[in-house]
């Protein structure tokens, strides 16, 4: 992935609501991203399937990045 793909992708889970980013299955989690970076960029196959497990391997921070922009989630997660 090139620096302005992966800005753009960092943007995009941030620009989102928090909520949404947790209430998804992991799944559902890398479609919806993948989806909507492909509404601003437009992705070849090898591209998308690059981006789409660049985003698997990040749900973990992904999550916690959502989680910190709700206080009340992440402190029920850490208890």
């Amino acid at each position: 992935m090139t620096p302005t793909m992966l800005r753009q992708l960092w943007s995009l889970v941030e620009m989102n609501q928090a909520t949404l980013l947790l209430n998804l299955d992991d799944a559902s989690l890398v479609q919806w991203l993948l989806k909507q970076f492909r509404a601003e960029q437009s992705l070849n196959a090898e591209e998308a399937s690059m981006v789409g497990h660049y985003i698997q391997s990040k749900i973990p921070l992904i999550r916690d990045l959502a989680g910190q922009r709700i206080p009340h989630m992440a402190l029920s997660r850490s208890v």
